[in-house]
């Protein structure tokens, strides 16, 4: 009797069903320690226990990337093991911090399936959450991942395409009960630049570059329980290289977007992303940004910022993103539409 376990294909997923992701995770320091030596993250909040007193939080949290991959990973071998791509995602909210000593579960549900004209693989929308110990949900998202097909021959489910809000309401971010940057110390935050001093349409140039190393992506995507195979198994490409994790892209560029954003100090929300193209050990990544809305909040102190995140291999001088074909270029590994928080 076979025991182990394939994965989902593209015929396997219905609308509605609902997909309870095994194995619950119990967070600790050493998620906290891992995540600032694998990514240059320099942002005080979840840095500093006593920088996040100051700001009105019981103890620093868990960063919330660092959440939104604990939650991510739970999801992988129920949705993406045989994924092609992991194409977008939307609806992103961040409802509450995660602390050390949370312990964290996620369930998907499909919202959406459309097979692709080849007939070899489809796309799949799922509905992700990830739920606390006392059952509040903590992290809320919609993806959509390319899924391949076991059996070519198998019918194409009727096409299901979700409608998904292009953008999340400042009114609906969720602000961390207590929150309060009415004294925040920005010396101790590595940069003067408030939320006032940011106009729309203006662009940062992050400067700093990193290069992705095989073996720190390789810790990453274990220690988020990542089993997608073009994340580990050479051969599960024809080119015969290991696909970095998209989420290792985003913790990299949010990390490098610390010079010049400091104070951009919690992700509330993710609005939309597209992981343009495939990153590879040995790529050198770069990060700007463009300021794209800014809103207030009914939080002392606090202020919400609308960014544009976009991470390239090379220079981002020049700001790249798409060509005159409006396709993205070469270049561009990352584009990411994103609400922060931070001091007024």
């Amino acid at each position: 009797m076979k025991k182990t376990n394939s994965g989902r294909f593209f015929e396997d997923y219905s609308i509605g069903q609902v997909l309870t992701h095994a194995v619950p995770r119990t967070v600790s320091g050493g998620e906290r320690a891992l995540y600032h030596a694998l990514y240059p993250a320099r942002h005080a909040l979840y840095s500093s226990d006593e920088f996040a007193r100051a700001c009105g939080l019981a103890a620093s949290p868990l960063d919330d990337l660092a959440g939104f991959h604990v939650v991510f990973g739970k999801t992988v071998p129920d949705v993406s093991l045989n994924a092609l791509a992991n194409l977008g995602y939307a609806e992103g909210r961040f409802l509450r911090p995660i602390h050390v000593g949370d312990t964290i579960s996620t369930t998907s549900e499909v919202i959406g399936l459309k097979q692709n004209s080849s007939g070899k693989n489809g796309v799949v929308w799922v509905h992700s959450r990830g739920v606390n110990q006392h059952g509040d949900v903590v992290i809320d998202y919609k993806r959509w991942v390319m899924v391949r097909k076991n059996n070519p021959d198998a019918p194409a489910p009727e096409t299901v395409i979700p409608d998904l809000a292009a953008v999340i309401d400042p009114a609906d971010l969720a602000i961390p009960d207590g929150l309060d940057f009415s004294n925040y110390d920005f010396a101790l935050a590595g940069e003067p630049h408030r939320w006032g001093d940011y106009e729309i349409g203006e662009k940062i140039d992050h400067v700093d570059g990193v290069t992705i190393e095989e073996a720190e992506h390789m810790i990453a995507t274990r220690l988020w329980q990542n089993t997608a195979k073009v994340h580990f198994d050479v051969t599960a490409r024809p080119d015969g290289k290991r696909l970095m994790y998209g989420g290792h892209v985003i913790s990299l560029a949010r990390s490098l977007s610390f010079n010049g954003l400091a104070n951009a100090q919690m992700v509330a929300g993710i609005n939309a992303g597209a992981h343009a193209n495939p990153c590879f050990a040995g790529d050198t990544v770069r990060a700007w940004s463009e300021v794209l809305d800014k809103a207030d909040t009914t939080a002392p102190g606090v202020g919400a910022l609308r960014l544009r995140l976009v991470a390239v291999k090379g220079d981002a001088a020049g700001f790249p993103l798409k060509g005159e074909d409006g396709k993205y270029l070469p270049e561009v590994l990352l584009d990411l539409d994103y609400w922060v928080l931070m001091p007024q």
